[in-house]
């Protein structure tokens, strides 16, 4: 199979496997493996914050975060496609007893002006902001990553309005990468930043969560409270390390395959794409006409050995990572043009 649905489906690497299998570890829990601190310390390097916690995925990262930073009653405002909204259970109001403020954006990019325009007067009877998350890249806006300077005029923004910011950087690394920049750099006004260990960079389980110390010891607190403690996690802290490490600049392997591709799919009849030029790993297609319908194009993709994912009603999603290589991109076009009847 060619699978195309997500970077979530990476297989560790051979160093990876070794790093595991050879892993010095301890109860993490008690804060004593030594392979999780490890993890922390060059985790909290990278991404330019005082301290990082290691954490099972990047949704629980993404809650405590909203968690350490809100009161219940309040609101997390976000982009109207984000992934604490879609993908995250509705955990902000069971968790943390928040809403969300969704702002609608035609390109998946937040900006300081569409946040202030949808920030509530501080009146009697209005919910108020408890928190501005970002998402760089965004999934479901194709990977659209957001420029330095509008994160800066979005920091710029918080600290008037006294609001913390959140990141949720799932993918950062190829955000950093697609804008010639660090992932520091990117991560610099925020909070927090949670980044996955475990798509592009290839380790089998985990995230990071990262901010001050202070925010991190809540943070870790927090983690407990949701059942996240690992005890002995250096096993899978180790393959976390070598991601970091040494897969981080591989990442413009897949950025020129989601290009390769998306050229691809824009020459098949009854497919769309929703940006013709993708800067990262996630390609969408949008599908036209009852002939077109995306489940169907998905199954039938399936029987030919490709995997993508149906979205929505009309959306197809490719997603390039470790382990595709051109010849798999112009196998799966190829099958794409045979399920779209084009051959």
């Amino acid at each position: 199979m060619i699978d195309l649905r997500s970077d979530t489906v990476t297989q560790p690497t051979s160093a990876m496997r070794q790093a595991m299998a050879e892993a010095c570890v301890g109860d993490d829990v008690y804060g004593e493996d030594p392979t999780v601190n490890r993890l922390q310390e060059i985790a909290a390097e990278f991404i330019g914050k005082e301290a990082a916690l290691f954490v099972p995925s990047g949704t629980m990262g993404n809650q405590i975060a909203i968690a350490v930073h809100t009161r219940p009653g309040t609101e997390v405002v976000c982009e109207a496609r984000a992934h604490v909204i879609e993908y995250e259970m509705a955990s902000m109001a069971v968790i943390s007893g928040c809403m969300p403020r969704p702002v609608a954006t035609p390109d998946g990019i937040l900006t300081a002006d569409l946040i202030e325009q949808a920030m509530r007067p501080g009146l009697p009877g209005l919910t108020r902001a408890g928190v501005i998350v970002i998402e760089n890249t965004h999934n479901l806006a194709s990977g659209a990553v957001t420029p330095e300077k509008e994160l800066g005029a979005i920091a710029a923004l918080a600290r008037r309005r006294g609001l913390p910011l959140h990141m949720d950087g799932a993918r950062i690394f190829h955000a950093a990468l697609a804008t010639g920049t660090t992932a520091a750099v990117l991560a610099a006004g925020f909070d927090s930043v949670m980044f996955c260990l475990s798509k592009g960079l290839c380790a089998p389980v985990g995230s990071m969560l990262a901010g001050t110390r202070l925010f991190v010891d809540e943070a870790r607190r927090w983690r407990k409270r949701l059942g996240g403690g690992m005890r002995q996690a250096g096993v899978l802290a180790a393959a976390g390390i070598v991601g970091l490490t040494t897969m981080r600049d591989r990442l413009a392997e897949d950025h020129e395959n989601a290009r390769r591709l998306a050229d691809g799919l824009s020459r098949v009849p009854g497919l769309t794409l929703d940006i013709p030029d993708p800067l990262t790993n996630i390609v969408y297609v949008r599908t036209t006409g009852p002939r077109f319908h995306n489940r169907g194009i998905a199954a039938d993709l399936k029987t030919r050995g490709v995997l993508c994912n149906a979205v929505g009603d009309d959306r197809l999603r490719f997603v390039t990572h470790h382990g595709i290589t051109d010849a798999d991109i112009d196998s799966a076009l190829a099958q794409v043009m045979h399920a779209c009847g084009s051959v």
